[in-house]
């Protein structure tokens, strides 16, 4: 390799001739409190300025994945000094044990409050056995 290829190949691998890293929007992991009883599986997330509309929630696979942009209000004339909350982005994913029907997965959302019952499989639910008496 001749002098002339070496410095182009360096040059090449220098920060200042690379292109821009594409930066990552900032995604919030919401707080999720989950529940178990013998029926399945219940979750339930604080996504604050979050609506129906702007909510995604997704079954794949083995998988739960919610997704959702919230909407921050600023009252007119004003602005925002200090902030806690500076991503709008909402992300958060959970593995999904097979005893789960995602068939039947069922979701509400109140006043920034997700709400999702994943039920067991029928056939993998307690019953109770009635015994008879001979």
């Amino acid at each position: 390799m001749n002098q002339s290829t070496e410095l182009t190949q360096r040059a090449a691998a220098t920060p200042a001739t690379r292109p821009p890293a594409q930066e990552a929007e900032p995604m919030l992991r919401p707080a999720v409190d989950v529940f178990e009883n013998s029926d399945g599986i219940t979750l339930v997330a604080d996504m604050p300025g979050v609506s129906k509309d702007r909510l995604e929630l997704r079954a794949e696979r083995d998988s739960l994945v919610i997704e959702a942009t919230a909407e921050l209000e600023v009252p007119e004339g004003m602005e925002a000094l200090y902030a806690d909350v500076r991503a709008t982005r909402y992300r958060r994913s959970f593995a999904l044990s097979e005893e789960l029907d995602t068939d039947k997965i069922e979701a509400t959302l109140k006043d920034g409050v997700l709400t999702v019952r994943i039920p067991k499989r029928a056939e993998l639910q307690p019953r109770r056995i009635e015994v008879s008496t001979a």
